[in-house]
């Protein structure tokens, strides 16, 4: 099985909260993506890495909005 690899999932991020968070600029939402990811990169443990990137982004986009956050798409 081919493995993705982590900048191709964070990229992969970006896309999805992009869709989900339409109202907000996508520059804005690749910014908190890649705010979130910058707090693991001394995390030795990668493999959950772009999971709790996606989490703490979609908490910080729903606070941007007023709303909770959008968990499916």
């Amino acid at each position: 099985m081919a493995q993705v690899s982590e900048a191709t999932m964070i990229a992969q991020v970006v896309d999805r909260l992009s869709t989900a968070y339409a109202d907000l600029p996508p520059d804005d939402v690749a910014s908190v993506v890649n705010a979130a990811h910058s707090r693991f990169n001394d995390s030795p443990v990668r493999e959950f890495v772009p999971l709790l990137v996606e989490r703490r982004a979609r908490i910080e986009l729903a606070s941007r909005l007023g709303s909770v956050p959008v968990w499916s798409t």
